[in-house]
């Protein structure tokens, strides 16, 4: 998601494809009801409608899903233009199909690219107005993950060490430095999977830096294909919410669980952690789950989902998102 560029839509995403679908077929019914000369006329020309705009449309989306790499790898305006040409073409070989007259598969043609052009107007549309809640969600993001008590512990554990480990408070300054860092970027486009965990390998050195021996984390991404890219700041927010709600207000040491997954062709990632009777269930910790279902919205549409479980001795979250490479 590169600000302020035109986007094409992801043809392969299963939220694209069924808004394509009904845009489509809105646009098919409004066409019969202004061409109808009475009511009667209706059912006729729906079935009529019916089959002379699934096979076209069915050629469109299969041509798109299957173009969707080179088409992305395009500029814009080209990518319009031959996707356009595709939705045209498959019309063209519906109507040959049908053996329609000429006058009638050429309007059939024209109507098809008006639709097209339609189409791409309205996620060029959809995309633009996206572009702020996407501004919007990095600021909650923001506002939820520096919560103050994370700077001042911090620091406070680092002036701990400072004369006992000179090396140690260093090496966690750095790591500081990291996750400010990484918390500061734009994030707006996908990261490797790697990234977002070496950012976690940073934060829980501060946090095992102040908690000591009550942090456990059992880590386990070894299902997980290296190439995966995911949002960036997904992983950690989790992470340090397990660490604030489920072993901080625990007296005795707890263990932080981090397992992913391929299932197919999507990722799931679980983590969780144990659930202390005297633990705070505070409001950023719900602000926290709204900001990551709103930007796995904004990333992946339908394809992607969080979940939250929670019993008498443990809180799972469990994200399930597609599985992108990063040559994609």
């Amino acid at each position: 998601m590169n600000g302020g560029a035109r986007r094409l839509p992801d043809f392969r995403n299963l939220g694209i494809a069924l808004r394509l679908i009904l845009l489509v077929h809105g646009a098919g019914v409004a066409t019969v009801l202004l061409r109808a000369e009475a009511p009667g006329d209706l059912p006729d020309d729906l079935l009529l409608l019916a089959a002379r705009l699934e096979l076209p449309l069915f050629l469109t989306l299969l041509l798109l899903y299957l173009a969707q790499a080179a088409l992305a790898a395009c500029a814009y305006r080209v990518a319009v233009a031959w996707s356009v040409a595709a939705a045209a073409g498959a019309t063209l070989v519906s109507e040959w199909l049908l053996a329609s007259p000429s006058f009638s598969a050429l309007g059939a043609v024209l109507w098809a690219i008006g639709v097209a052009c339609l189409a791409f107007a309205y996620f060029d549309y959809r995309d633009k107005l996206l572009a702020p809640s996407l501004a919007e969600a990095r600021l909650q993001a923001l506002t939820v993950r520096m919560r103050p008590h994370f700077l001042f512990n911090s620091l406070n554990a680092v002036l701990g060490v400072i004369r006992s480990d000179p090396r140690r408070a260093e090496a966690a300054l750095e790591e500081m430095s990291d996750v400010f860092r990484a918390v500061m970027k734009e994030n707006r486009d996908l990261i490797p999977l790697d990234d977002e965990l070496a950012l976690c390998d940073r934060y829980l050195g501060l946090e095992r830096l102040r908690l000591g021996d009550r942090l456990h984390v059992d880590l386990d991404m070894e299902d997980v294909p290296p190439d995966a890219m995911i949002p960036p700041l997904m992983l950690q927010p989790l992470v340090e919410n397990a660490v604030y709600h489920g072993i901080e207000p625990m007296s005795e040491p707890g263990t932080v669980t981090v397992r992913g997954e391929q299932r197919g062709n999507e990722i799931v990632i679980e983590v969780s952690n144990p659930v202390c009777r005297a633990g705070r269930l505070h409001q950023g910790n719900q602000m926290a789950m709204a900001n990551i279902r709103e930007r796995l919205m904004l990333f992946y549409d339908l394809e992607a989902s969080l979940s939250v479980e929670a019993d008498a001795s443990q809180y799972r979250v469990r994200i399930r998102l597609p599985y992108r490479r990063k040559s994609a």
